[in-house]
């Protein structure tokens, strides 16, 4: 029996010497990891001794999200105050950055819109009222608005939402009015012309959020959401459609949890749902990135270590960290991941198969 051990504690040992032996030195993992990163920051404006500044320096970060207020206290500026002001700060992002950088932002239409007419922005309807008009007016207001983001220097939109609206009762999409509507070929419909808007503006598209969140009652914001009774496979038909037609760069999960998909995990965090079913079955192959992952839904149930180390398992490509609803540490974050990519809970295999994943996203869409 002692023999028994001793060769197995060598085998472990060997496993992972050999896992140390396969890593890049700790310089490039980091960057490895930074360009899966996409990060949210406090300032209006920045310089060489910005914070973030040294962020996307150190770590070649893959993206930043931009927001006009702070989440706790709304009459306070945070990236967004005007098309000059905006214009100046993405073009300092991306001389900062040695590589392509992305320049996000949830840029819906109607009340989940950054770029605000009182900033001095174009007003841009919601997709409820955006489904009520002819194609060619909805056209024309996309067109006006992937302008609007090109000229302020925005390379990627977190829109058009694809949930279908089939609960009244849903106060986070339903209620604001995100949805095209419960039926899914109005719904592919409109959110193809937004998607063809951005696309002429070189502006990469983001589709969320997968696998629905149109039947939900919660708001995963504010904490665990279980749409389990709700959810149908119907949900899923926007995808599948757009999926097909070859255009999906981007997919956002949603920090849904459905006992029909995963027994355990919440969409985000499941291998289940994001490469079994979306990779494996809906034959996606672009990039997935995870909603805010400082949401109440996964922040009040996993540490910081299990969420990383689950979302990048289950298939996510890139991490979202807004920090408007809480400040992470960027150094530490990379710290984690690295501490779990070297313990062997995280393999560098899917590290290098996301960084080729955003890779050919941005040879695709030349960013």
């Amino acid at each position: 029996m002692k023999r028994f051990f001793a060769l197995l504690i060598g085998i472990v040992l060997t496993l992972s010497a050999t896992q140390h032996q396969n890593l890049p030195n700790d310089e490039k993992l980091k960057k490895m990891i930074g360009r899966m990163l996409l990060v949210g920051f406090p300032n209006e404006d920045i310089d060489k001794n910005s914070e973030i500044t040294r962020h996307i320096k150190q770590y070649e970060l893959g993206g930043v999200i931009l927001f006009d207020r702070f989440y706790d206290d709304r009459s306070k500026t945070k990236n967004i105050s005007s098309p000059k002001q905006l214009q100046l700060l993405t073009s300092k992002l991306k001389s900062f950055s040695n590589k392509a950088l992305l320049i996000s932002i949830d840029q819906e239409g109607g009340k989940v819109a950054r770029l605000k007419p009182s900033y001095g922005f174009a007003e841009i309807p919601s997709a409820k009222q955006i489904s009520t008009l002819h194609v060619d007016k909805a056209k024309e207001i996309y067109k006006t608005q992937a302008q609007m983001l090109q000229s302020a220097g925005i390379n990627c939109d977190f829109a058009p939402v694809v949930d279908l609206a089939v609960n009244p009762d849903n106060k986070v999409i339903y209620g604001l009015e995100r949805s095209y509507g419960n039926n899914s070929k109005e719904v592919v419909k409109y959110a193809k012309i937004f998607m063809d808007s951005l696309k002429d503006k070189n502006i990469i598209s983001v589709l969320k959020h997968f696998p629905g969140h149109g039947s939900s009652l919660g708001d995963s914001h504010k904490g665990f959401v279980d749409i389990s009774n709700t959810w149908s496979e119907a949900e899923l038909q926007p995808y599948k459609e757009l999926i097909k037609s070859g255009e999906v760069s981007m997919i956002m999960t949603a920090h849904v949890f459905n006992s029909k998909l995963d027994k355990k995990y919440p969409a985000t965090l499941s291998y289940n749902v994001n490469t079994k079913l979306l990779r494996n079955e809906l034959n996606y192959k672009g990039v997935v990135i995870s909603d805010d992952l400082q949401m109440k839904a996964i922040s009040q149930h996993y540490t910081l270590e299990q969420t990383v180390t689950l979302a990048i398992n289950s298939g996510v490509d890139m991490l979202l960290f807004g920090n408007q609803l809480s400040e992470q540490n960027i150094d530490e974050l990379v710290d984690v991941i690295i501490k779990q990519v070297k313990n062997g809970a995280i393999s560098m295999s899917r590290i290098i198969e996301s960084n080729k994943r955003l890779e050919l996203l941005h040879k695709k869409r030349q960013i």
